[in-house]
């Protein structure tokens, strides 16, 4: 991992290994930013406050090492990304601005693509977990996942029956609460359509009666103008001496037709002058037509006038912006199916009531079983956690899970029982502790010392560990508190999760450095900047300088080092971290 301009660090490569890597380095030296650094990469907050000061932006570049059909893999293929020699590069970048942009096989992503990644490569627990940890919720989570399939299966049928049911319910509220609107509503959809059946309204027919009225409205008027111009075209018989449009043109047809043969252009207006005898001709009949027909009747008018005023109420009541016919028979067609819904609304309730019964019937059995499931795994949790305690020198102490359920008279009716329930099951989970024989279990934030604490919260993440899928495991001086035998009982325990996976670990305590396969210490050079020197892979003997550091604050004094190659020799010892049991004992055959 390549960290650039975040934080202290200026420029540094942090080369993690297999196994176990331990991080130190003085305090303010940077080793957070290690974790920051990591936690960037797999999708964390982007803060512009972790660009170094003088700089435009942070850069953290990660090389990943991945098996083929690693989902973390697949997800990253499936985005575009590509491999570089069969390695997975990933990159984030921060701008002093606040803005952030990720890469993943040279492909820009969402941020969210790295946060995916990031839950199935790299386990964080840090001191921030630990007091997520403290939170019930969190220990039902983690309760949960340490079960692995005995309860991840039926939890997730119960969520999907939770989900119906408050659909369900949500439906019943709004049909049982609103039913006064919903009569309202139904009554005056029926009187609307009432309404519009009673009139039997066509398409159109407001605009054939508009034009039909018009007609009518000036029936005299179209009659004489009619008459007077069939009598200009052919003559009025009253008036025999009078001469019409069709006469002239009678005259001049006649008196071109007869030299016509002299002149192809005089035979041309011939022509074209009988086609005009013909066309006046043709109009004066349709004109004597239409004088005939035209008949005004005042009790027609009265009669359209009428049914436009019907029409013109059932367009100002439904019409829609084109005020058209069309529109009031959509709303007709609408309201009927919005009509039949509101009157099959009883039928509805008695059907959703029922669903609602089977539901709930549903609902209790997947949470019993959800909670069989998750006594069964707390036992185990429990023991796993407690032999834990006895390696990290707490041998006495006692770890249980306390389950419990709230009465609630709108619950669900659970072992004699009406219980509360939630999207999670009807179970509050809390861990306690019994710090030693005699003592009363207590909630872990107050039944124990800031240094069991630690210890506590140390096993239980270890146990998770083992529960737990992913291959990389980061702990953020979660020895915080620890010392003496404690302290290295906790590394000869991250040496025995690191067989299994690769851990990396930011300690203070030189007992967990010392189990270490790989050792990295943080050193910032003169002006308080962190360089790409600056986090180097230690030697035999330099592991010895820094651990006589950390043990005594000098690297070179005699009985620091002394007491650093017994601390090196001790983990480095035949039998010093137990593989005879092999993995963890919190796998388990679900997970």
């Amino acid at each position: 991992m390549r960290i650039r301009d975040l934080g202290v660090i200026d420029d540094a490569v942090v080369e993690l290994a297999p196994g176990f890597t331990a991080v130190t380095g003085e305090t303010g030296a940077g080793k957070t930013m290690v974790v920051t650094s990591l936690g960037l990469l797999l999708g964390g907050r982007a803060d512009p406050a972790l660009v170094r000061r003088g700089a435009d932006r942070a850069v953290v570049e990660g090389r990943l090492s991945l098996p083929p059909g690693s989902p973390a893999l697949e997800r990253a293929l499936e985005a575009g990304a590509e491999l570089d020699d069969g390695a997975l590069l990933i990159s984030r970048t921060v701008s002093a601005e606040g803005r952030s942009r990720a890469h993943v096989g040279g492909r820009s992503v969402p941020n969210g693509l790295l946060a995916e990644l990031g839950e199935d490569l790299v386990a964080v627990h840090g001191q921030t977990d630990q007091q997520r940890l403290l939170r019930p919720s969190r220990q039902r989570g983690a309760l949960d996942r340490y079960a692995g399939a005995a309860v991840a299966g039926p939890l997730a049928r119960y969520r999907e029956t939770y989900r119906a049911l408050r659909e369900v319910a949500a439906t019943l509220d709004e049909l049982t609460v609103r039913a006064r609107e919903r009569a309202q509503e139904a009554d005056l959809l029926r009187f609307g359509l009432d309404e519009v059946a009673a009139a039997e309204p066509v398409a159109g027919e407001d605009i054939e009666l508009a034009a039909e009225a018009e007609r009518l409205g000036h029936a005299d008027a179209l009659s004489s103008a009619a008459v007077l111009a069939h009598a200009a075209l052919a003559g009025h018989p009253s008036d025999p001496e009078a001469v019409d449009a069709g006469t002239l043109v009678a005259q001049a047809r006649r008196a071109v037709d007869g030299v016509r043969q002299h002149d192809e252009r005089l035979a041309g207006l011939a022509d074209r002058l009988n086609e005009v005898g013909y066309l006046l001709a043709d109009v004066a009949q349709d004109l004597a037509g239409y004088a005939d027909d035209l008949d005004a009747d005042p009790v027609r008018l009265a009669a359209v006038e009428e049914r436009r005023s019907v029409l013109a109420q059932l367009l100002r009541k439904y019409g829609g912006p084109e005020n058209t016919l069309a529109e009031v028979l959509d709303w007709a067609e609408t309201g009927s199916a919005r009509l039949a819904e509101l009157d099959g609304d009883d039928d509805r309730i008695d059907r959703l009531t029922e669903r609602q019964t089977t539901l709930r019937q549903e609902l209790t059995e997947l949470a019993a079983e959800v909670s069989a499931a998750r006594q069964g795994a707390a036992g185990r949790f429990a023991e796993a956690v407690s032999a834990e305690l006895a390696e990290l020198a707490m041998p006495h102490a006692r770890v249980t899970f306390d389950l419990t359920r709230t009465d609630d008279p709108a619950g669900l009716e659970l072992d004699g029982r009406t219980v509360a329930f939630g999207s999670h099951g009807v179970d509050e989970v809390e861990v306690l502790l019994a710090p030693h024989p005699g003592a009363s279990p207590r909630p872990i934030a107050k039944g124990a010392s800031g240094g069991e604490l630690s210890r506590v919260m140390l096993a239980v993440e270890v146990v998770f560990a083992g529960a737990d899928p992913v291959p990389t495991y980061l702990f953020d001086e979660v020895d915080a508190g620890v010392g003496g035998k404690a302290a290295v009982e906790i590394g000869r325990r991250l040496a025995k999760l690191a067989e299994t996976a690769q851990v990396v670990v930011v300690t203070h305590l030189p007992q967990v450095a010392a189990f270490a396969d790989r050792h990295l210490v943080v050193e910032k050079t003169h002006d308080g900047t962190v360089t790409r020197s600056g986090v180097k892979v230690l030697s035999d003997e330099q592991r010895v300088r820094e651990l006589s550091r950390m043990l005594a604050g000098l690297e070179d004094s005699e009985l620091g080092r002394a007491h650093a190659e017994e601390l090196l020799a001790t983990a480095r010892a035949p039998g010093s971290v137990d593989r005879s049991a092999g993995a963890l004992p919190g796998r388990t055959p679900d997970t």
